[in-house]
């Protein structure tokens, strides 16, 4: 299995306030992106898995969602998401 509890901790631990921190928007999109890299490297193995496909398209629309509403409420803490995790926009 490739996310455990105790990875999912840790990058609660690093991108939210402290490890009991799951839902913070930085904590989850910090979780998103963990996944989508994730299902990125299966894709290129196995490129007729539409389900996975669908999957990492829904999970992108996900992440997304939460970057919008990141971005309406709180610039600042958009901006270091953005640029701590490396995603370009």
């Amino acid at each position: 299995m490739y996310l455990t509890s105790e990875k999912k901790a840790e990058i609660f631990a690093q991108y939210g306030k402290d490890a009991k921190n799951t839902g913070s928007a930085e904590s989850q999109i910090a979780l998103f992106t963990y996944r989508i890299q994730h299902l990125t490297e299966h894709l290129k193995q196995n490129k007729k898995d539409f389900g996975t496909e669908r999957a990492l398209t829904r999970l992108v629309g996900k992440r997304r969602r939460l970057l919008d509403y990141l971005k309406e409420r709180d610039i600042e803490r958009y901006r270091a998401i953005i640029k701590e995790l490396g995603i370009r926009k």
